[in-house]
């Protein structure tokens, strides 16, 4: 059995919501280790190096996606100062953000769209995985933050919203 794209993406979802702190899964010559938190240092480079393109592609996503505090401050260069009185709407994983549903398509949401906390406001894509972006807060667009096409990290600023 081989995994797809799609599978490594559900495994780190599963584990970014789980209480594990440390997760590993070996199938033949694939080895992906997640591991929440500080890096663990690998002991076996030569076989990491050697395996398929998925698992080297998990452990590059696990350490961003896993502690969102740290990498929302960690940052400055992605975290956007916002004014008071507004809300973010921030990049629930990384990868790269759309505000259309396809190219020439009107946006989901411009500057001075309501949104309430289901509103869909854009798409991420991850390894041809698109995935819709919920406003998770009820206001008015002030400030449309990110660009279309535009790589994000976990916690980055998308929107501004004032509630």
């Amino acid at each position: 059995m081989e995994l797809s794209e799609d599978d490594v993406l559900h495994i780190l979802k599963l584990i970014d919501e789980s209480t594990f702190d440390y997760f590993q899964l070996e199938m033949g010559d694939l080895k992906i280790t997640v591991s929440k938190g500080e890096p663990l240092p690998l002991a076996s480079a030569p076989q990491t190096s050697a395996a398929s393109q998925a698992p080297s592609a998990a452990p590059a996503q696990a350490p961003k996606a896993a502690p969102p505090p740290q990498s929302a401050k960690a940052e400055p260069k992605t975290a956007t100062a916002i004014p008071e009185g507004l809300l973010p709407i921030t990049a629930p994983l990384l990868g790269t953000f759309y505000v259309a549903p396809e190219p020439g398509a009107p946006p989901f949401v411009k500057v001075g769209a309501a949104v309430t906390e289901d509103t869909t406001v854009g798409l991420i894509e991850v390894m041809k995985v698109f995935n819709s972006v919920r406003a998770g807060v009820k206001g008015t667009i002030v400030e449309v933050v990110t660009q279309n096409g535009q790589f994000v990290e976990y916690g980055q600023t998308l929107f501004l919203v004032k509630p």
